[in-house]
C-alpha cells in the first residue's frame, strides 16, 4: 500500500466501527462473505446484500478504503484502490444494552439488546513478477519418460517374475 515496513511488508489501513446496534452472530454472517476479497468484489456483494449488516460493514469498509487513500497521500506515495483487498475483518462483541419486558403475574424478564464492534483492515496485494516463458518440449520430454518409466518399472518387474519362475523349473528338474 502507501508505505512500507521494516520487515518490508506493506503497510495497511484500518476503520472501526463500534456498538453497532446488531448482534454479532448476524453481523459475522456477511463479514464472513467479504474476508479475503478485493475491495471491489466486496463492495459489490454488500451494496446487493439485503442484510443491514451489509450497510454498516460497506461504511465500514469505505472508510478503511478512504484511510488507506489518506495514508498514500500523507507519504506522497502512489496507491491503486483496486489492488486493496480485505486482509482483516472481525466482528467482536460490544456491550449489551439490558432492557425487561413485562411477564405474566406482573413479572419482568430481562432482555438483553447486543452491539457489535467491527474492524476492518485493507491492504494492497503484492505485485507479481511476469511468469518466465516455459519450453514446450523439455517439459514435455519429461512427461513422456516418467511416463515410459512407470510401464518400463512394469515391464522390468514382469520380467524378473518370468526368470524367477523358470529357473524354479529348471531346478525341480534337475533333482
Amino acid at each position: 500500500m502507501a508505505t512500507a515496513t521494516a520487515t518490508g511488508m506493506p503497510a495497511l489501513a484500518r476503520a472501526i466501527q463500534r456498538t453497532t446496534r446488531q448482534s454479532p452472530y448476524k453481523m459475522r454472517l456477511v463479514i464472513d462473505q467479504i474476508r479475503g476479497k478485493s475491495v471491489n468484489e466486496a463492495l459489490a456483494l454488500l451494496k446487493f446484500s439485503k442484510k443491514h449488516a451489509a450497510k454498516e460493514i460497506e461504511k465500514v469498509l469505505n472508510s478503511a478504503v478512504a484511510n488507506a487513500e489518506y495514508k498514500a497521500r500523507e507519504a506522497n506515495d502512489s496507491l491503486d484502490v483496486d489492488r486493496l483487498y480485505v486482509s482483516h475483518a472481525i466482528v467482536n462483541e460490544g456491550p449489551k444494552l439490558k432492557r425487561f419486558t413485562p411477564a405474566a403475574m406482573g413479572r419482568a424478564t430481562p432482555i438483553q439488546k447486543r452491539t457489535s464492534h467491527v474492524e476492518i483492515e485493507v491492504m494492497a496485494r503484492a505485485e507479481r513478477p511476469a511468469p518466465a516463458a516455459r519450453r514446450g518440449g523439455e517439459g514435455a520430454a519429461a512427461k513422456k519418460a516418467a511416463g515410459k518409466s512407470g510401464a518400463a518399472k512394469a515391464g522390468a518387474a514382469k520380467k524378473a517374475t518370468a526368470k524367477k519362475s523358470a529357473a524354479r523349473k529348471a531346478a525341480t528338474e534337475d533333482r
